[in-house]
């Protein structure tokens, strides 16, 4: 949700729906953060960060995919998306009630310095052994992201494999020696969704498309067009460098090659999407979004929230078992 979709009025209106809102702290400043913190006080909230890459970059391949990009493409670099600045915030201000991450897991200094403050720590994994790592991490509660999901694929290592179907990665995670809450995200539009994965033996669910047609959030009009219909979605990298689902365009099927190099490309293509942005053309940037999109509903975010309890709670099967 991060780049415009997240703000402030759509987590407000999640939490005081009943639902645990969040904001999304990527391509935030730090100090728009805390600001956006303050908004909220005196809610149940989250804010989820991006843990910074440490893969090594083809230098050359990203070169050649700049070039291929044509006139008005950025300059390809690496930053830490303010990282420090960013926890700084969290550890400055009153304790922020679940801080989550994504794309690796912190150091083990970090999280017990924000449990120390109060907050309570997330962290998403996408398989058994990153499950494994943030437990002993010491993660409070781990996001378990199924490949079905859209926006950024949560992997710590961005690697070519899909990765695992949000069900699987559930029973798989309840069968290892992981001993954690789980919150399942990926896929999950509708009540019969959420019933799936909380039967599967999941203790929450993390819900983001389903929220990108309400009136708070900050969903591009053309992105909105995108979302409500029944276009088809894949993974890419062609925007950022990292793998992504997002709906499929022009500008996935014309930049199919982009090498692994987050976030330098992300900065390279970031001109084009403005561009593309500003003239309503959502065959130029980028429409992140789940397998299951077409399942979301135009309506105001509380509406979604208890739609979700009451349709879940209507499908509800009887729980699977967490013993082996």
């Amino acid at each position: 949700m991060a780049g415009g979709p997240s703000t402030v009025e759509l987590a407000r209106a999640v939490s005081d729906a009943g639902g645990l809102g969040f904001l999304a702290a990527g391509y935030r400043g730090a100090e728009h953060i805390r600001d956006e913190i303050r908004d909220l006080r005196g809610r149940l909230f989250g804010v989820n960060l991006f843990v910074p890459g440490r893969a090594e970059v083809d230098d050359a391949a990203v070169a050649a995919y700049v070039s291929s990009l044509g006139p008005g493409a950025g300059e390809p670099r690496f930053d830490d998306d303010g990282w420090r600045a960013k926890l700084d915030v969290l550890r400055d201000e009153e304790p922020v009630p679940v801080v989550s991450f994504t794309f690796d897991c912190p150091p083990l200094c970090e999280v017990r310095s924000l449990q120390a403050h109060g907050s309570e720590v997330w962290v998403t994994v996408t398989s058994v052994a990153e499950a494994r790592a943030a437990r002993d991490a010491g993660a409070d509660v781990l996001v378990l992201q199924g490949v079905e999901a859209g926006g950024h694929r949560g992997t710590w290592v961005d690697g070519d494999g899909d990765g695992l179907p949000l069900l699987p990665l559930v029973r798989e995670v309840l069968s290892s020696d992981v001993d954690r809450p789980l919150v399942a995200t990926g896929g999950v539009a509708d009540g019969a969704g959420v019933a799936a994965v909380l039967a599967a033996g999941a203790a929450a669910v993390q819900v983001g498309t389903a929220f990108m047609l309400a009136p708070e959030a900050g969903t591009h009009p053309a992105h909105r067009e995108a979302v409500a219909s029944d276009r088809p979605t894949a993974l890419t990298r062609a925007f950022t460098g990292r793998l992504a689902r997002g709906i499929v365009n022009r500008f996935m099927e014309e930049h199919p090659d982009a090498p692994p190099a987050y976030p330098h490309i992300h900065h390279a293509t970031a001109p084009l999407r403005a561009a593309a942005r500003e003239r309503g053309d959502a065959e130029g940037f980028n429409l992140w979004a789940g397998q299951a999109h077409s399942l979301a509903v135009e309506r105001p975010a509380a509406d979604t929230v208890r739609a979700l309890t009451s349709e879940a709670a209507t499908e509800a099967p009887t729980p699977v078992s967490r013993d082996r």
